[in-house]
């Protein structure tokens, strides 16, 4: 490992200015000792899977946050998630850390980006003081509280010590929409899709997800006394119809045990509805698609308020109104008010929603469900709580907060992160942009590969020293793309005629096919709405979003491909077996852990701990099925093979498996060749988890292919691979389109639609098309400004 000759200065002498890490064994990390200058900013590079997340998250947050959580009682612990040490030998000079992630917001639908900050609060306190006609509360502009009538008892004074109880009626205000219960749409169900009416319950007429007359539901359903469970459910009378499907959660006891029988629909709006409908597993999402017709309801048109919350007015506008405007014309409404009694809480929403703008998300609106936002648009905004706080001393762990940002936004994000520094904060970021690497007091690179050829401190030190150093991040630091000499001749062209999603303003323009075409501009500008809008999910398109990936900590890389089906009808083949005995979610599981590996003990209020089972020594298999092999080796050795390694298993010998090796290559093809096929997805990187997805789509038939933001999680030294594959894509005869910011792809691309000139509603235009070197040569917008400078010209 190079050192650098001159750390900061200021944190070398005293220890306690230090964040020790000594020996540091999570995931791929070798024994890994670090030391951390306090209150700088310290930036982690190194290639995907190099083990920077593993440092971070997964040893210095995860034992700062078990360290808190241990300070509750153990009656508080048993409501906590259950957080084991990391493994490492020494952890101090810790202070609180707070982390600021990737993970989408909100997989609750009442979540908007108002809720999920504090503006939704505050504007309901200005509302409840200045909005006429007064109506009440705070609550009775909050779309998540119902009004209710209840009934009670108060206290009357009748003097002379003596009082009265008497029985009272209270009415509670709050803002939900009655008709739709503040969801903003109103659903209708097909009930052909909930059941087979032919049917009776016992013969299996329910057909929803997870329902079977098995377990529990039967339990219940034959129990209830609600209706003849061997009756056909088109012989049911009204009432029994009723309680089948819309009864409310009612107590009932079946062989002296207490249960809660609760109607088919009320069920489903609880387990399904109320999340977002985006975050559901596949096959429950497929369902709720062809069961359930979501339409605004007509009472409150969208709003998710009442109609007396949306009758009180602040300079003619209720509160529905001002939460639907775009964020930078609110604020501009807020200066607008001048009123000394509620001077402070003005101030207070002013600077709130000035951090928008400064984030780069004055372009969002209020009610925009925080289900909808980017992974980058849901770290910037769980970023704005943290900007006003007046907490000191902490650490702030940001993973890839550049990602979705156009270089023109880098360094207002630089600024934020420098901003929390300043006010005497530990700032740990994880980074890949050169833009941000700059801006390090400290960094420390890992390397020198991924997996398991990865998990070492290669380099610590400043980013002078890093620049001079020879690792792979050190070589690439300063790397320039060079613009395209020459561009591919498109053979054909997708029209689009007056798209208008979202801010677009009925944008007419011609996509080359046949060639490389990047789709750029500022974050908001418009791009995923005319590419996501227009061209995704026509015929023939093979669309790779943002989306996350699903997965238990059972899924991964070989079950999420389709791996596992082609090895393990191989093994089975060779062994004369059936295929279930290699599927650790099936037949073959070991019965001590059910096939996870490790066995989870629940210790009541205790915090609850993970151990390796014993049976099977984490292999997840019965013994019987490891004394099956294919090509010399069993299920569980085939399954801790790297992506590489097992491309050369089954590309070549006794073991050759051409489906298996089909899939292999588009993995490698991808850079994933180090991940091991059985390592679980929940471990998987942002990054990582985007790239896998597009090695599984590229199977699809499709001649045109889209790209949100390929390059997401992807080191210095990658970018030239993807780059490579999109060529190889191309050449082979497909269309690719690319929604990206990183300035390497602009240059490589045979043409450039350039989105803005500003996001939201200062978007929505095409205010550049053509080749990356009109485009340098013009410097007419904020991408063309970047371009040039990036490529030296």
């Amino acid at each position: 490992m190079s050192k650098a000759t001159d750390p900061p200065a200021a944190h070398v002498a005293d220890r306690h200015d230090l964040i020790r890490v000594q020996g540091a064994r999570v995931n791929n990390l070798k024994d890994v000792t670090v030391e951390l200058p306090k209150r700088r900013l310290t930036v982690f590079t190194g290639v995907s899977g190099s083990g920077k997340s593993s440092l971070v998250f997964g040893t210095i947050a995860a034992e700062s946050q078990r360290m808190i959580n241990e300070t509750y009682s153990a009656f508080v612990q048993g409501f906590m998630p259950t957080l084991t040490r990391p493994e490492v030998d020494v952890l101090d000079g810790l202070t609180t850390a707070i982390i600021v992630d990737q993970e989408r917001m909100g997989a609750n639908a009442r979540s908007t980006v108002g809720t999920a900050t504090d503006a939704n609060a505050m504007l309901r306190i200005l509302f409840s003081r200045l909005g006429q006609p007064h109506i009440g509360s705070p609550n009775a502009f909050s779309f998540n509280v119902p009004s209710v009538r209840a009934t009670g008892a108060i206290t009357v004074d009748r003097g002379a010590g003596r009082t009265k109880t008497e029985k009272a009626t209270f009415n509670r205000l709050g803002g939900m929409c009655p008709r739709c219960e503040g969801m903003g749409s109103v659903t209708d169900f097909d009930l052909t899709a909930l059941y087979d009416d032919s049917l009776s319950l016992n013969e299996g007429a329910i057909t929803i997800p997870g329902y079977s007359m098995e377990g529990w539901y039967g339990r219940i359903f034959r129990g209830c006394g609600y209706f003849d469970p061997d009756k056909p459910i088109r012989r049911y009378t009204k009432k029994e119809l009723q309680d089948l499907l819309h009864r409310e959660p009612t107590k009932i006891k079946v062989d002296g045990i207490n249960l809660t029988y609760v109607g088919l629909i009320p069920q489903i709006q609880k387990s399904f509805l109320s999340k977002d409908v985006d975050t559901l597993q596949p096959h429950i999402r497929a369902f709720v698609d062809r069961a359930v017709t979501f339409t605004t309801c007509p009472d409150c048109a969208g709003t998710r308020l009442s109609a007396e919350a949306r009758s009180s007015k602040i300079a003619g506008k209720n509160i529905a109104d001002v939460c639907a405007m775009q964020i930078s014309d609110l604020a501009a409404w807020v200066r607008g008010i001048r009123e000394p009694s509620v001077a402070p809480l003005l101030t207070g929403l002013q600077h709130l929603l000035d951090s928008f703008e400064e984030i780069g998300l004055g372009y969002l609106s209020l009610d925009r469900p925080s289900g909808t936002l980017s992974g980058g648009e849901a770290q910037r905004t769980k970023m704005i709580r943290h900007l006003g706080s007046s907490l000191t001393d902490v650490t702030y762990v940001f993973d890839e907060p550049t990602i979705g940002l156009h270089p023109h936004d880098i360094a207002r994000m630089n600024g934020l992160l420098l901003r929390l520094r300043d006010k005497g904060n530990t700032v740990l970021v994880v980074e890949h942009k050169p833009e941000a690497i700059a801006i390090a007091d400290h960094v420390v690179d890992l390397g020198p590969g991924a997996g398991t050829a990865g998990g070492e401190v290669v380099f610590e030190g400043t980013v002078d020293g890093l620049r001079a150093s020879d690792t792979l991040t050190g070589r690439h630091l300063d790397d320039r793309a060079r613009v395209k000499t020459s561009v591919r001749a498109p053979s054909g062209v997708l029209e689009v005629r007056g798209a208008n999603t979202h801010n677009l303003r009925d944008v007419d323009v011609d996509i080359p096919l046949g060639v490389l075409v990047v789709v750029t501009g500022v974050a908001g500008s418009g791009k995923s709405s005319l590419i996501h809008g227009s061209v995704s999910g026509s015929d023939g398109v093979v669309s790779v979003d943002q989306s996350a990936i699903r997965g238990s900590r059972r899924s991964n890389p070989a079950t999420y491909t389709g791996l596992l089906d082609p090895i393990r009808k191989a093994f089975a083949k060779a062994n004369g077996v059936k295929p279930g005995l290699f599927s650790a979610n099936s037949e073959g599981a070991c019965p001590g852990c059910n096939g996870a590996g490790v066995i989870y003990t629940d210790l009541g209020m205790m915090a609850g701990v993970a151990a390796t089972c014993e049976e099977c020594e984490g292999r997840r298999f019965q013994a019987s099925v490891l004394e099956y092999r294919f090509g010399g080796r069993d299920i569980s050795e085939v399954l801790a093979m790297s992506v590489r390694e097992a491309e050369e298993f089954f590309g070549t010998g006794a073991a050759r498996t051409p489906a298996a090796h089909t899939i292999l290559d588009r993995l490698v093809d991808v850079g994933l060749g180090y991940l091991s096929l059985g390592q679980p997805l929940t471990t998987l990187s942002g990054g990582e988890r985007q790239r896998l997805k597009l090695a599984t789509r590229m199977a699809e038939k499709g001649g045109v292919y889209v790209l949100d933001e390929p390059t997401t999680g992807l080191h210095l030294a990658d970018v030239e691979q993807l780059l490579g594959l999109l060529d190889r894509l191309v050449d082979s005869g497909k269309s690719v389109i690319v929604v990206e910011h990183h300035q390497a792809v602009m240059a490589h691309a045979d043409w450039i639609i350039d989105l803005g000139p500003g996001a939201g509603h200062d978007g929505g235009r095409i205010v550049f098309e053509g080749t990356p070197a009109d485009l340098v040569a013009a410097r007419s917008t904020l991408t063309g400004e970047h371009l040039a400078a990036y490529v030296g010209s």
